[in-house]
């Protein structure tokens, strides 16, 4: 059963991908060159309404079969649909920064409600209400940081392939064969039949749809998984390790260098390499090499020596932050 959800869901996501393109392209949902992009020509987008609405589906299959909780078809289904929708709307409509946020933080309110506050709220010392405004200001993070590291072409989508993927082996690992598993398998078969059409030169973009819709996945997920003790938090830094050490120093550099930091940009570090390089390919290319190289082996680390976990933590933040501060906002030329 399992196998045959997961065939079904890569094969839908190749077939109902290119028959969006010609959808988008006809209703004009098309990303034109800006300040903030690389590309040089108009690019359909929104194509992440595909992977992500046959993901809830197979969530919403896996509900009815009762093989996952309903708090979890709450969270992952119904909530993974609701950041899609809100995705979407922005790629046809550009929503307002501010109406955006509302809506994410919305989002945010609703994985908290469903997961009890989440991990911090179970901290004696941390007052309930300062873990539950943490725990939604990590979640509206997490969104639009995936949105930030959606920046050149297949960069987004190919980690969340890499993620799902080293989080199965570690589940595994540690020998956990619960609806996760699962979960992560479906994820990443829909994601990579995106990718046939997003991978250098792309043919489609994910947008906001896409986009929206794993930060939120992912948030929740790493505050669901850290309750339970599935997968640490430890675990979840070195999988990301490349997104959090970019998003999160471009930012802080942006704050110190720049006036207007909170304005749309295209100074991190793989954007302005991939205008070095003038190549998208490569810069994707490489970041995947390095993912499943380097982090992927720390990822293993982590469960294998968990009294190691914090080290491993650092040593995958390190090389992405040193060339994130060499290449990312003191580079620019913005």
């Amino acid at each position: 059963m399992q196998f045959f959800l997961m065939s079904m869901t890569l094969i839908c996501s190749v077939i109902f991908t290119h028959f969006y393109k010609s959808f988008a392209i006809s209703k004009a949902i098309i990303a034109n060159p800006n300040k903030r992009s690389l590309h040089k020509q108009p690019v359909p987008r929104g194509g992440g309404i595909v992977f992500s609405t046959l993901f809830v589906l197979a969530v919403l299959m896996l509900g009815m079969l009762h093989l996952i909780s309903f708090e979890m078809l709450m969270v992952i289904g119904v909530g993974s649909f609701l950041a899609t929708l809100l995705g979407f709307i922005d790629d046809v409509y550009d929503i307002f920064a501010s109406l955006k946020f509302l809506i994410q933080s919305i989002l945010a309110g609703w994985v908290v409600f469903w997961l009890d506050g989440g991990v911090l709220a179970t901290v004696e010392w941390v007052p309930v209400w300062l873990s539950w405004l943490l725990t939604l200001f990590l979640l509206v993070w997490m969104m639009n940081l995936y949105n930030f590291m959606d920046g050149v072409d297949g960069m987004a989508a190919s980690v969340a392939v890499f993620v799902s993927i080293a989080l199965i082996v570690v589940l595994l690992i540690a020998g956990e064969f619960s609806s996760l598993v699962l979960l992560f398998s479906l994820l990443a078969t829909s994601c990579t039949g995106f990718l046939f059409y997003n991978w250098p030169p792309a043919s489609i973009f994910m947008g906001d749809s896409g986009s929206v819709f794993l930060g939120y996945l992912f948030g929740a997920l790493i505050i669901k998984t850290t309750m339970t003790g599935d997968i640490s938090i430890w675990t979840w830094i070195v999988v990301f390790g490349y997104f959090f050490a970019d998003a999160n120093l471009t930012i802080l550099l942006r704050i110190l260098l720049v006036k207007k930091w909170y304005h749309a940009h295209k100074s991190h570090a793989y954007q302005n390499l991939a205008r070095v390089l003038k190549s998208h390919v490569k810069v994707t290319g490489a970041v995947q090499i390095y993912h499943f190289l380097y982090l992927f082996p720390i990822a293993i680390w982590t469960v294998l020596a968990p009294n190691w976990a914090p080290v491993a933590a650092i040593m995958a933040l390190m090389p992405a932050a040193i060339l994130t501060y060499r290449f990312g906002p003191r580079f620019s030329s913005e």
